[in-house]
Order: C-alpha cells, then structure tokens, then sequence
C-alpha cells in the first residue's frame, strides 16, 4: 500500500524539474514541493531517493 506519491513536474518557465509529494498518496495537493532545479525527471526522482537513503541510514 502506497504512502505517499511522488510526482516530477516541468515547470514551463525554467524547463526544469521539481518534485510534487503527496501525503497522503491520494491527497488533491501536495504536502511538499521542492523547487524547480533538476534538468530531468528521473535526476529529480533520484536525489529524492538519494535523500532519503541519506536520512534513513544517518546515526541517531
């Protein structure tokens, strides 16, 4: 079952990526949004994964 969803959107202005997160995964508007700086979808999806994997295995 999903948790949240996460969404990579172009922004028209830049042409670049930024990430839509949904918290919720069926919620109408996101919770979070990150600013557009990403020159690709998967880049954007990447460095969400990147950051998390960081922030799981940091010490506590």
């Amino acid at each position: 079952m999903a948790l949240i969803r996460i969404e990579p959107v172009r922004d028209e202005r830049s042409g670049r990526y930024f990430l839509e997160i949904y918290n919720p995964h069926d919620a109408p508007a996101p919770f979070v949004t990150t600013q557009p700086r990403y020159a690709s979808a998967s880049a954007a999806e990447n460095d969400l994964v990147a950051i998390l994997a960081a922030a799981a295995s940091s010490a506590r």
